[in-house]
């Protein structure tokens, strides 16, 4: 298999922080191929979002069944028999963390972009300002690069733009790639399937709205200086 040598495989969900990181990429890599993955997740209106931004802009697209995720572990995400934690439990992880899910993720996009010769992967993943997931952590990003390529005796490389970038900063990332707009209404963030700015309630619109409002404060202020 020839390599890419500047093309990337950007593991992409259609929301707001893999849609981020898909406008990264194509500024940083001559080629840009996209992976989303399909686990159960009860918001699956965010494959066709993912689908529809990819496509539309002539990027590779391809969707991964793992739905087998679902039925491992049980979480609020993919089962609707589960009540949505609103906030981060003191003594656990919220019930929307899905055990293994960026492993998988991942995994699967580090095997199908080796097929295509494709050796960079870039995820949105941040331990800055998230629900608390232990798999957006840096160390779990170090050590899984290095069991890939161990794995597949290959050299990958893992990019994590917003590794520490709050969502107010994602936002401010969003708007020097030229894309604030789109980001803001045509991604889909919510857990419960509402596009752009979302159900306004679950831990993923509240971090959302948090950032935006932090953000466009921040815009407001540097103009009135």
């Amino acid at each position: 298999m020839k390599k890419e040598r500047n093309a990337a495989m950007v593991c992409f969900s259609g929301g707001q922080d893999s849609t981020t990181c898909l406008f990264w990429a194509l500024k940083h890599f001559t080629t840009v191929e996209t992976v989303c993955f399909t686990y159960g997740q009860k918001h699956s209106l965010e494959v066709e979002r993912a689908r529809d931004i990819a496509e539309s802009r002539g990027i590779a697209f391809h969707l991964l069944d793992v739905s087998l995720l679902s039925q491992l572990a049980p979480n609020a995400l993919t089962d609707s028999s589960i009540p949505m934690d609103e906030d981060k439990p003191a003594d656990s992880y919220p019930n929307t963390f899905v055990p293994g899910r960026n492993l998988i993720f991942l995994t699967f996009a580090a095997i199908l972009a080796r097929s295509r010769g494709i050796y960079h992967l870039v995820t949105g993943v941040s331990e800055a300002d998230f629900s608390g997931y232990p798999d957006c952590r840096d160390t779990f990003i170090r050590s899984l690069n290095v069991t890939l390529n161990l794995a597949m005796d290959e050299q990958f490389v893992i990019h994590t733009p917003l590794m520490n970038r709050d969502k107010s900063e994602v936002w401010e990332l969003a708007d020097e790639l030229g894309v604030f707009d789109l980001v803001r209404n045509e991604t889909l963030t919510c857990y419960n399937g509402i596009p752009a700015d979302g159900c306004g309630h679950c831990p993923a619109c509240t971090l959302r709205r948090e950032g935006l409002e932090s953000y466009l404060r921040k815009l407001n202020a540097d103009h009135t200086d």
